[in-house]
């Protein structure tokens, strides 16, 4: 039997902080204000906050944490998305035998645990603090990283104007200390903090724009003035061992750092512009490609059909889609399943842009040479039981990829096309025999990546937009009983509506009508009728699951579809 809970006044009376005369005043009070015991205690000055917060933490048998003395470490914050930190009031102090420790300001808020649980998945072990000192706290970390970007700007534009801030070739501009470099540091800082996947630092006419591409979507973040344009520039190439003197030419480069104690890889673009340079920073983060495949957004049937292909023994499995949709990802995440002790992998890609144990990655390096047909050609000699190749860009590299399947090997690649049965068009485009796409070619699966609602503030369409349910060709039939979700916007998903992405897929399976089509030279539309006709799902028919699940919207696969040519499907 349940040991029955103390009251709150109760434990305060034990402690001596609370006279009982007091504990009844403050019952009523609470009953008619409606406010919670321990805040009307406090609103009432019967007790001190910290007080009750101890006595909230006996009642409900709880670790006390002094906020104040605790050792809150910043990097712990990488726990918990900044949002869900903001929205809850919650301080992550780490994880401990598989629990992540936090620490909260009320015991009673049970929608908020919920919450938490629901959007972390995983245990919680809940501590209580006194809840003003953990707003303070998490007001101070947040207002620093706010305020870095702030400050750096303004102290850079305090500056004489007529003075030259310019980095000059050579200089190395190691004091973190500097303006530039702070500003540099906290704009990078605050995109990785915020899930962006790209910094764009564009030069216009009167100023310095700064965008973050947030879920797929460009946000505008700062504006920064003209003149500061060359030394932000001259920073970000410094970091990423780019000539600073040459802005005639397009340069790329690698910057490495260490955010919240986690190191995080950006791949550098510079491109001169009419107003200047031009420069994208691509935010490669190692822990985005282990999240799984099965958590990428497979159906069920999709996903057993994926795992069957990755499994054969030889053959080619292409991905296909434009820059962007997640194939490298994809791929990625195939070789993680597959990257055993008993089995050698080796890659093409150009960039590496992630790092893998046990797998043996090739970087292309064109200006020596050293292109993906002659990595190809001596990976063969290397005996590997799986190749990738980062991409098929030519008939050189696609005959290489072929005959490495038909001798054995597992091979994947991407290919840049709108739709799955296109790439078998495409290859036979490229100048590779019919009869060699037909029979090396295991499969192919075209994707793309929607935003999915916001978990937290999603609420129920009761009146959808018709126009969009009628472009992606919903009947009346397939939306009875099913309630569809609009995006709301909260703290917890910057008042967005859509929080997080995942893919939709169209998995083409090489049968054999398919192959004979192929072999054929048959149109793209012939072939997709034929993949439709055996049980292929298209990328639209994929998406319209995922709006009936409550995953997204309508107007996000439209959106999406529309944009790529892919929305309607041959009759």
């Amino acid at each position: 039997m349940a040991r029955k809970r103390k009251e709150l006044t109760d434990v305060l009376i034990e402690m001596g902080v609370m006279k009982p005369n007091d504990a009844n005043r403050a019952r009523e009070e609470s009953f008619r204000s409606g406010k919670p015991l321990h805040e009307q205690i406090v609103a009432m000055k019967l007790a001190s906050e910290e007080d009750c917060a101890k006595a909230l933490a006996i009642q409900h048998d709880m670790e006390y944490i002094d906020v104040d003395k605790s050792i809150l470490a910043t990097a712990n914050f990488d726990l918990i998305p900044a949002d869900l930190i903001k929205r809850h009031q919650v301080l992550p102090l780490g994880k401990q035998d598989g629990k992540l420790r936090i620490v909260i300001g009320d015991p009673t808020d049970i929608d908020t645990l919920d919450a938490l649980r629901f959007r972390l998945n995983m245990p919680l072990e809940t501590c209580l603090g006194v809840k003003s000192k953990i707003k303070t706290h998490i007001d101070r970390i947040f207002a620093e990283e706010r305020a870095s970007i702030d400050e750096a700007i303004k102290r850079i534009s305090s500056i004489d104007r007529g003075a030259s801030i310019d980095i000059k070739p050579g200089q190395q501009a190691d004091n973190d200390d500097a303006p530039i470099i702070k500003l540099v540091t906290a704009i990078i800082s605050e995109a990785v903090r915020n899930r962006a996947s790209d910094i764009h630092v564009e030069p216009m006419k009167d100023r310095v724009r700064v965008r973050y591409r947030i879920d797929g979507v460009c946000v505008e973040r700062d504006n920064i003035a003209k003149r500061m344009q060359g030394p932000v520039t001259a920073r970000i190439k410094i970091q990423a061992g780019m000539d600073i003197a040459e802005k005639r030419l397009p340069q790329d480069g690698r910057i490495k750092m260490i955010i919240d104690d986690k190191p995080v890889d950006f791949r550098v673009s510079s491109l001169p512009g009419y107003h200047g340079e031009s420069v994208v920073l691509r935010i490669l983060r190692p822990d985005s490609v282990k999240i799984g495949v099965q958590s990428m957004g497979f159906e069920e049937e999709d996903y057993a059909k994926f795992k069957r292909i990755i499994s054969r023994p030889n053959g080619i499995f292409l991905v296909t889609g434009p820059t962007g949709s997640g194939k490298t990802t994809t791929l990625y995440g195939a070789l993680q399943d597959l990257n055993k002790p008993d089995r050698k992998i080796i890659t093409a890609e150009d960039p590496v842009e992630y790092n893998f144990a046990g797998i043996n990655q090739c970087q292309v390096r064109d200006n020596i040479g050293l292109t993906f047909a002659k990595i190809l050609r001596s990976m063969l000699r290397q005996a590997p039981n799986i190749i990738l190749v980062g991409e098929i860009r030519d008939l050189e590299v696609a005959e290489v990829a072929i005959q490495a399947s038909l001798t054995g090997h597992l091979v994947f690649s991407t290919l840049h096309t709108n739709d799955a049965p296109s790439a078998i068009t495409r290859l036979i485009d490229m100048g590779v025999k019919p009869f060699l796409v037909a029979s090396s070619i295991q499969a192919v699966m075209a994707q793309r990546l929607i935003r999915t609602l916001c978990p937290l503030c999603k609420q129920p369409d009761p009146d959808p937009d018709k126009r969009w349910l009628q472009i992606l060709g919903f009947t009346e039939r397939e939306l009875v009983g099913k309630t569809l979700y609009r995006p709301v916007g909260c703290a917890n998903c910057s008042n967005t509506g859509f929080k997080g992405r995942k893919g939709i897929f169209e998995m083409m399976l090489m049968n054999n009508e398919v192959r004979e089509l192929a072999f054929k030279r048959a149109p793209t539309n012939a072939i997709r009728k034929a993949a439709l006709a055996s049980g292929m799902k298209s990328l639209l028919m994929d998406g319209k699951i995922k709006v009936l699940n409550g995953i997204t919207t309508a107007g996000e696969i439209a959106r999406v579809t529309q944009a790529e040519g892919v929305l309607v499907d041959p009759q």
